[in-house]
């Protein structure tokens, strides 16, 4: 009876454990989904300017965190039931998200590369087509410029370059409604240096939390498997 009691008290503290993963294991899903919306929402405005540009990063993450909020939330229902079949199938999930996380953090890294690679044509392509523009492209180049603190690709001459007939635009301003052709008035910096600074640290951030979270989902396969093999254990041990 003794034997028999102490494997339902390994059970319930497996459970217990399960369930403390099973909580962690859902916020981790909503701030990969969090992510996966911001770098669609808000770093896109920065990352449409590359020619190697690409939503899949940011579809990656979303379907993935939603993923995750869905199965950690059945997976509390198994593991309340104790079901040993579920539970294995729930290990076997959390092998699959985990080879999927780790995948989406190594090609986010690979990806930052050629998205750098890219912005340079692509800053100058977003310049030649500002006048005419009839997207957001254009109000996406003024909101860089003025929150990067930025003007023109590599410097402000390029807009010049560009279009000799028409002034460098107020985004360039370093205050508000100054003159572009003074050179002390706008911000003497191109974008290049500056995006690909900031997208080396945001875009770093969003790949060292992929891949830092891939490896959580491994503890749930132990806690998993365990749990499954206690049940298993408790339902064939004799009762005395």
């Amino acid at each position: 009876m003794g034997k028999h009691m102490q494997t339902v008290a390994a059970m319930a503290c497996m459970k217990t454990l399960l369930m403390i993963f099973n909580t962690v294991f859902w916020i981790t899903g909503v701030v990969i989904l969090a992510i996966g919306v911001w770098v669609e929402v808000e770093l896109y405005k920065y990352m449409e300017m590359s020619t190697a540009f690409s939503h899949t990063t940011s579809y990656v993450l979303i379907v993935t965190g939603f993923l995750i909020i869905l199965v950690a939330s059945l997976a509390c229902c198994c593991t309340i039931k104790g079901q040993i079949k579920l539970l294995y199938v729930y290990s076997v999930f959390l092998a699959i998200i985990f080879v999927v996380e780790l995948g989406a953090g190594i090609s986010i890294f690979t990806y930052r590369t050629k998205l750098t690679e890219g912005f340079d044509n692509g800053i100058t392509q977003a310049m030649e087509n500002y006048r005419n523009d009839s997207t957001h492209l254009a109000e996406d180049f003024d909101l860089m410029q003025e929150t990067l603190k930025c003007c023109g690709n590599h410097e402000p001459r390029d807009w010049l370059d560009l279009t000799p007939s028409e002034p460098i635009p107020q985004s360039c301003c370093i205050q508000e409604n100054c003159n572009t052709d003074k050179e002390d008035q706008i911000y003497d910096q191109g974008c290049y240096t500056k995006i690909i600074e900031f997208l080396n640290n945001n875009v770093g951030i969003v790949a060292g939390v992929a891949v830092g979270i891939a490896f959580f989902p491994l503890v749930g396969v132990l806690l998993s498997c365990c749990l499954a093999n206690v049940i298993k254990k408790a339902k064939y041990e004799p009762m005395a």
